[in-house]
């Protein structure tokens, strides 16, 4: 039996959209061997498809059929500390965690780059499997089937705290209230952001976060689904924060700062004492820099 750990990951980060992420270590483990028939069990005790319809299991078939391999089921044995629907990459975490497994399991026939393009095949868009599976920033954008990507490592000073709610938030959902069109103004606004937002995190001047996070394709109409989240960016910039941003398409909320770990805690709980934030939890979280990996 392999073993495979995958971290989360928080897409967006404001003017991305569907083309920017970051890596997180908060960590889904999938331990996965072959076996005749499908046997999927949870090892948290969360409540998890176990069905062919499991999404790590159906990510992990089709890389078998990719590498023209017969197919006859998989033990798998799942345990989840991403939240699920919050923002924080889960379903992103379960396809590349039946991809990288059955590479594995496979002897490795597929590259990393050619892994990622058979995840976002799956997934319909890179923001959040890329830095799952590769680590680190990426900046991504989809030619055809093909994934093309830069990719950053992310300097373990940075603290990222995830404000995560008591309510999940379905990504259809979220993506329903979208317009399905955009004033030339509006695309000016987020295409110089994501582009200097791009930038500083390739070249280090983590003081252009605040503007390049700055977003108007699809926090404005997300965000009232979100109770507390404008304020809580708001109280995140009062407290010094780079970045303030709904992570992926939510519901938790993300903070980037430059100040410590306890600093950064101390910031977190305080803002989440503050107001109504019954049910709230946060987590003060670095960069992961590796990406999937096999333990």
């Amino acid at each position: 039996m392999i073993k495979i750990r995958i971290p989360a990951s928080t897409a967006n980060i404001g003017s991305g959209f569907d083309s920017l992420g970051i890596a997180l270590n908060l960590y889904n483990y999938v331990e996965m061997e072959p076996e005749e028939g499908c046997f999927i069990s949870s090892a948290d005790g969360s409540e998890i498809p176990t069905g062919e319809d499991n999404l790590i299991y159906s990510s992990a078939k089709k890389v078998f059929e990719k590498a023209k391999v017969p197919f006859t089921g998989l033990k798998i044995i799942e345990e989840n500390n991403v939240p699920f629907a919050r923002g924080l990459g889960s379903s992103s975490a379960c396809i590349v965690g039946g991809v990288s497994g059955a590479n594995e399991l496979l002897g490795n026939p597929f590259s990393k780059d050619e892994l990622l393009n058979i995840a976002a095949e799956i997934e319909g868009h890179p923001d959040n499997v890329s830095p799952a599976l590769l680590g680190g920033f990426t900046a991504n954008a989809m030619e055809e089937n093909k994934v093309c990507y830069v990719k950053a490592e992310v300097p373990e000073k940075l603290f990222f705290a995830a404000f995560v709610p008591p309510f999940e938030l379905k990504t259809a959902d979220a993506r329903a209230v979208i317009p399905k069109e955009v004033s030339v103004k509006d695309a000016v606004f987020n295409l110089s952001r994501s582009a200097l937002i791009t930038a500083s995190f390739l070249s280090g001047k983590f003081e252009n976060l605040k503007t390049g996070s700055e977003d108007k394709i699809h926090q404005p109409y997300r965000l009232p689904l979100i109770p507390g989240g404008s304020e809580i960016i708001e109280k995140s910039y009062e407290n010094g924060a780079l970045a303030a941003y709904i992570s992926g398409a939510g519901s938790t909320m993300m903070a980037i700062f430059d100040c410590g770990k306890e600093e950064a805690e101390k910031i977190a709980k305080n803002i989440l004492s503050s107001g109504d934030f019954e049910g709230w939890k946060y987590f003060i979280l670095n960069a992961d820099n590796s990406g999937a990996s096999a333990l």
